[in-house]
């Protein structure tokens, strides 16, 4: 088959007969169904969200006393926490540079620092809790599209920041296959303490320690309200209504309606992942040596791994100026996936699904009140640690914990006129940035 032939093919031909267009995490851990908690009449604290940002928050603040209800609008688990790469990385996308021009050089330190705490933060929680869900350290080779993206990625793997350790060094093209099957690249650099888990097992140890620690989880509960009642809030649910002291919008790429602020400050992408079908040990030998995440330097990014059993390559990206169907995107993934590894060309696909992630105006997750109302999300695609890590420093926050304090505390969240949620401009900005990446 001819190129050509091969990117117009029926998308059908390239999917296997018991292809699910649902995440391939959910072979291993469904979303739980079973007898949930009835929505009591009051409680100290709801979350509105049941993801890691919400279930580490209701964990944090259950085992310091508090009666904690977590509200979700579907299944316990059901949005991105159950259908993200499972990669983790420092979460934070700005540079030194660009954080000291927004900050200060000692504020951008401090953010940067929080990235690597979050890091060393979520390998002693699963350890801790003993959560079997996979967890790695496989490193993360971070390649490089251009020659140029090469020599900056390079320069910044050898800058020193005070008070900061990054351990990281640069591949170049011709050692690049000890790292990765493919020539498409022209070397990168690895982070050789980014790790891997199993998201939806993660979550599924986490919802479990969350119950035993006394929260009350109650699904397919939709927030249709909030508002201040004297010293706490009263919210309005598709279940009835709770009274609470505190209140923690939890609900990142998913924030509707209800928490029009917040709402305003996030912007919700969607990321669209494929699962290959098994392939032979000896070609996942040759094409991901190294068991390492992957990522690389174009704007529209691709994300990729092997499974945990090593078995298939879970391939992510955004591939599609507006949102689709995961039966559309699937044939697109599955073409950028050949396009940097051609042997793969006649492999199909097994899984496709999409999940909603949140950016922000200016790129960094953000955590804080407004009107009194908690809430932590923005995590940019880079949430599995992060989201973990800010919904404990929220749970410790309304706790009134000194050591819930972070760097990111205090930071303006801002937003753009006009925007209430919907993001228009999406397809416009999709299509810049890959006309960019493809002009080098």
């Amino acid at each position: 088959m001819s190129w050509r032939e091969y990117r117009n093919a029926e998308p059908t031909i390239l999917f296997t007969k018991d292809f699910k267009a649902e995440p391939y995490w959910w072979e291993d851990v469904q979303p739980p169904e079973r007898q949930w908690a009835r929505l009591p009449a009051r409680a100290d604290v709801v979350v509105i969200g049941s993801g890691y940002t919400g279930l580490h928050a209701a964990l944090r603040t259950a085992r310091g006393g508090r009666h904690t209800v977590v509200l979700d609008a579907e299944q316990a688990g059901w949005g991105c926490s159950t259908r993200n790469g499972g990669q983790i990385s420092t979460s934070i996308k700005p540079d030194l540079a660009s954080l000291a021009a927004r900050h200060g050089r000692d504020r951008a330190r401090a953010i940067l620092k929080e990235g690597h705490e979050a890091l060393a933060w979520i390998k002693d929680f699963v350890e801790t809790e003993g959560i079997e869900c996979n967890y790695k350290v496989p490193g993360r080779f971070h390649a490089a599209h251009t020659p140029r993206d090469y020599e900056r990625l390079a320069r910044a793997a050898a800058e020193r920041i005070p008070g900061l350790k990054v351990d990281a060094y640069p591949v170049t093209r011709a050692e690049q296959r000890r790292e990765l099957g493919t020539d498409a690249y022209h070397g990168g650099v690895i982070y050789p303490h980014h790790a891997s888990l199993h998201p939806a097992r993660y979550h599924y140890g986490l919802l479990e320690g969350a119950l035993r620690a006394g929260v009350d989880v109650v699904p397919h509960c939709t927030a249709t309200g909030v508002r201040r009642d004297g010293d706490g809030f009263s919210l309005t649910t598709s279940h009835g209504n709770i009274a609470a002291r505190n209140v923690i919008v939890a609900s990142n790429g998913y924030t509707g309606t209800v928490t029009p602020w917040q709402r305003r400050r996030v912007i919700p992408i969607g990321s669209y992942i494929i699962a290959t079908e098994p392939l032979a040990p000896e070609v996942m030998d040759r094409l991901m040596p190294k068991d390492r995440i992957v990522s690389d330097s174009r704007r529209v990014v691709y994300y990729y791994r092997p499974s945990p059993d090593r078995k298939r390559i879970l391939f992510g990206g955004r591939v599609s100026a507006r949102e689709t169907d995961p039966r559309v995107s699937g044939p697109r993934l599955h073409a950028d996936l050949a396009r940097l590894f051609p042997e793969l060309e006649g492999i199909r696909i097994s899984h496709s699904w999409v999940g909603f992630v949140a950016y922000t105006f200016d790129t960094l997750a953000h955590i804080g009140q407004h009107e009194g109302i908690h809430y932590a999300m923005g995590y940019c695609g880079s949430g599995v640690s992060m989201a973990s890590y800010l919904g404990m420093r929220v749970g410790q926050q309304v706790l009134g914990l000194a050591e819930g304090r972070t760097a990111f505390d205090g930071l303006p969240f801002p937003s753009r006129p006009f925007y209430t949620g919907r993001p228009w401009f999406l397809g416009v900005a999709v299509a810049y940035y890959r006309w960019r990446d493809r002009v080098g």
